[in-house]
């Protein structure tokens, strides 16, 4: 898996990306970031190791305490890839756009 794909997978699960939201008010211990899931900490984990690995987040243990906070690189990287896409999008729509004026504009020649 490439890292936008790790990217967007880790994205595509709404208990990270409410972990995601949280962490864009500071770094949070995994503790904190748990609390409001109804789940085992051996689960939570998963999703925590999930964000580790698609690049979203970077975790550091002190004693017994393990904090995460947001790495905002591959954010840009998702980013790019939606800024390409709407670009391309919109270059489709106006030349979709001046043909069809095109096409109102012969309709009216002909017509008078």
């Amino acid at each position: 898996m490439n890292t936008l794909d790790a990217v967007f997978h880790a994205l595509g699960d709404n208990t990270r990306r409410a972990v995601i939201a949280r962490l864009g008010d500071g770094p949070a211990s995994v503790k904190e970031l748990a609390e409001p899931f109804p789940m085992a900490l051996p689960s939570f984990m998963k999703h925590i190791a999930i964000l580790e690995n698609s690049g979203l987040i970077t975790s550091e243990k002190q004693g017994r305490v393990r904090t995460c906070r947001l790495r905002e690189d591959n954010f840009a990287l998702a980013q790019q890839w939606f800024d390409a896409q709407r670009d391309l999008w919109e270059s489709r729509t106006d030349r979709l756009a001046d043909f069809v004026e095109n096409q109102m504009m012969k309709g009216k020649n002909r017509d008078g």
